[in-house]
């Protein structure tokens, strides 16, 4: 501020609104990552604007999901604090989303496609959440981004679950736990049989249940996973 560098100004309080966030004090944090979106505005500096947008649907997202932790119900049923909140995540990364095509950024647009569809996801409209993580699959595919595709994979299996389509959820669980061994990510690995054995009580094919629990058994028992 002294030497009128706006930009500098615009990061430092952008910076200082991330810090904020895992501090989880957000309304703070939402002042800062504000003022960073006013001074990109003003200096017409896009990739600036569109971090802020980012930044602040990161806040609100973080916020919706520890207000709901004190809940546990299922996603869709929150109360209309959560709700607020994480509808303002989502505005803010369609805001980010529609700045990043203009921009031409395909993986600023991965990250907006996948963060909407974990807030569509918690807020229950999972047929939305569906799309978004499915054009967040097809850029990390792109990408080769074997990471950004895992989660997508176990993303969709978990929306499916909810709309009743177990057999779908079944086929993107067995692509996560594919993604996850080349990763060699055990943890993952675990969690994926773990989804599976659940998928399949619930399509009543006991035999593969059992089979995919004791995977995740003999995982947790070779990492020391109480």
């Amino acid at each position: 501020r002294t030497i009128g560098d706006r930009i500098g100004e615009a990061k430092a309080s952008g910076n200082l609104g991330n810090t904020l966030k895992i501090l989880g004090q957000f309304d703070e944090a939402v002042v800062c990552c504000q003022r960073h979106l006013d001074i990109s505005q003003e200096q017409g500096d896009k990739v600036g604007e569109a971090r802020a947008l980012y930044n602040i649907g990161n806040v609100y997202h973080a916020k919706g999901k520890h207000l709901s932790w004190n809940m546990t119900q299922d996603p869709g049923y929150l109360s209309e604090e959560v709700k607020e909140t994480l509808q303002k995540a989502s505005e803010y990364y369609e805001r980010n989303l529609s700045l990043v095509k203009e921009l031409g950024d395909r993986a600023a647009q991965g990250r907006a496609y996948g963060n909407l569809g974990n807030t569509q996801y918690l807020l229950g409209n999972f047929s939305e959440a569906i799309a978004f993580h499915k054009e967040r699959l097809a850029i990390a595919k792109e990408f080769g981004d074997k990471a950004a595709e895992r989660r997508a994979y176990s993303n969709l299996g978990n929306a499916h679950i909810f709309l009743g389509r177990f057999d779908i959820s079944a086929e993107y669980y067995k692509k996560t736990l594919q993604v996850s061994r080349q990763l060699k990510d055990q943890a993952v690995e675990a969690q994926a049989c773990y989804s599976l054995g659940n998928t399949y009580t619930l399509l009543q094919d006991y035999e593969r249940a059992i089979e995919y629990h004791l995977k995740h058994l003999v995982i947790a028992q070779e990492l020391g996973d109480r």
